[in-house]
Order: structure tokens, then C-alpha cells, then sequence
């Protein structure tokens, strides 16, 4: 029994020396990829798999101002008010969970953009209590401008497909600056399921998300002002 309990003491101290040194880690590397163009865990891992990865960065003025709006506008409609995580939509999904889990998830752009960099797709509590506490650092350490200019250039958009430049012409022939409010809308309505949703041969379900996004995006200036 003691050997027992002095190896769950150990292994405890280890688990938090690894807790600590990958928040370092992931503390240099916001402060890093705040002027540097990063890469997400989904693009690493392709390369390592020897996967093509198509992505192009652009800076956010070559992008058009449609897409960071309907994004914005299906995704995380508080952006620019809360601070990584809005914690109100968070408790409301909580709330209403059933015996399977929440029907719906309530991760900010903030946190998506946490988990494509550091977490990638696996789901689970623990994974969600390390998205929390990355979103408010990155929240807290980049301009919200940054914080959508990375998403919207490590967003996958399909299979090997990352950023708006790239899925812009992929899907429609056109860079990201050229992106009508429609073809924003359709794009936007991909992220949820970027390998199943095209945004260039939508579905009647994504048709129609299309026409709600396009309505809030079109009065959205009001709620857009600090990625201006």
C-alpha cells in the first residue's frame, strides 16, 4: 500500500510538472505567433502523415470584410465582448445538456482558435477544460484582429484545405478578398463539418443557414468594431 501511494505521488508531481511546462509552452508560443504566422496541429499532422496541405496566409486586409463578418455572425456573435469565453452560452449549453451531452456546443472563436493550434479534434471534458483556460490567455494576449486574422488562416475548410485563401479558390476560383457576401455566408456555414459541408455545392440545410447568416452579416457593423 505505501509503495502504492508514493507512486500516485509521483505520478501526481509529474502530471503537474508536464501541466506546467506546457503552459510555458503554449504562453511563448502566443507570444510568438502574435507577430509570426502559426500553423495549426491539424496541418502538423498532415505533414507528418506526408498529407498535402493546402493553405496560403493572407494578412486580414486581403480578405473580405464579408467573410470575418458572416463568421462571426454564425460562430461567435459576442466576439467582440467577452473575453475568450462567453460564459453565459457556455452555461446555458450546460443547462440544457441532456443524459447524451450537449445537443450543441458553445465554443467561441477564441477557443476554436486554441483548439486548432494546440489540441486538435479530439473531444472530451479534459480537452474542453484546456480550451477554457487558452482561449482567455490568448484573448487576454492578442488584439481580437489577430485572434480572427490566425482563425480565419488555420480554419479548416475541407479535406487539406486551411484558411480563406486557399478554400476561396478551391471553391469558388477567387482569393479571399474577392469573397461576395453569399459565398462568405456558404463558407462560414462549412466550419462546423468543413470534410461533409461544401461551400460550393451547399445543401438545401446550408443553403438556408446561408440566408440567415447573410441577414445578420449585412447589419453586423455595429458589433465589428474591434477587428477594425
Amino acid at each position: 500500500m505505501a509503495k502504492f501511494l508514493r507512486f500516485l505521488r509521483l505520478l501526481f508531481r509529474l502530471l503537474v510538472l508536464a501541466g506546467f511546462a506546457y503552459g510555458i509552452a503554449v504562453g511563448v508560443m502566443l507570444f510568438v505567433w502574435r507577430e509570426v504566422p502559426p500553423v495549426s496541429v491539424l496541418m502538423l499532422g498532415r505533414w507528418a502523415l506526408l498529407e498535402p496541405v493546402d493553405r496560403v496566409w493572407v494578412p486580414l486586409d486581403r480578405i473580405s470584410g464579408h467573410l470575418p463578418a458572416a463568421v462571426l455572425m454564425s460562430e461567435d456573435g459576442q466576439f467582440c465582448y467577452h473575453h475568450g469565453v462567453d460564459w453565459d452560452a457556455l452555461n446555458e449549453v450546460i443547462t440544457q445538456a441532456g443524459e447524451r451531452g450537449p445537443k450543441r456546443g458553445a465554443s467561441t472563436v477564441p477557443m476554436q482558435t486554441a483548439r486548432n493550434l494546440f489540441l486538435g479534434t479530439w473531444r472530451s471534458a479534459i480537452r474542453k477544460g484546456i480550451e477554457i483556460p487558452e482561449a482567455l490567455a490568448l484573448d487576454a494576449l492578442w488584439p481580437k484582429r489577430r485572434i480572427i486574422e490566425v482563425y480565419l488562416n488555420i480554419a479548416e475548410w475541407g479535406d487539406g484545405i486551411y484558411g480563406a485563401e486557399a478554400a476561396a479558390q478551391h471553391y469558388f476560383g477567387k482569393s479571399a478578398k474577392s469573397l461576395t457576401l453569399r459565398e462568405a455566408a456558404l463558407m462560414a456555414t462549412a466550419l462546423p463539418n468543413p470534410k461533409l459541408r461544401n461551400p460550393a455545392h451547399p445543401t438545401p440545410h446550408q443553403r438556408a443557414l446561408a440566408s440567415i447568416i447573410v441577414r445578420r452579416a449585412a447589419v453586423a457593423d455595429q458589433w465589428l468594431d474591434c477587428i477594425r
